[in-house]
């Protein structure tokens, strides 16, 4: 466990890897949602606060407007700054 501005964060576990089509962001990741959510509308820029889940990953992100929701895949949002950088870059290996 650690702490990231007062908040605590647990590491991932090992198997919760994305599988081919999901997006492989990381606790601290700047992301941009692609939809209008419950509370946040579309290109609202938030921070992933939490990866979770093994066959299907998710995340749980504080949006800039403040409101926090969880569940959230690529087809809601989509990841923007050196998260997207990086991506990319993973990307071009494959």
């Amino acid at each position: 466990m650690s702490k990231n501005d007062g908040m605590p964060f647990w590491k991932p576990h090992a198997l919760a890897t994305p599988h081919a089509n999901q997006i492989d962001l990381r606790i601290g990741d700047t992301v941009q949602t692609t939809v209008d959510l419950p509370g946040v509308a579309a290109g609202t820029s938030g921070k992933v606060i939490l990866a979770n889940g093994f066959n299907w990953q998710r995340y749980r992100v504080l949006f800039t407007n403040g409101a926090e929701v969880g569940d959230l895949d690529a087809r809601q949002i989509a990841a923007t700054g050196r998260a997207a950088k990086r991506l990319a870059k993973a990307a071009k290996r494959a």
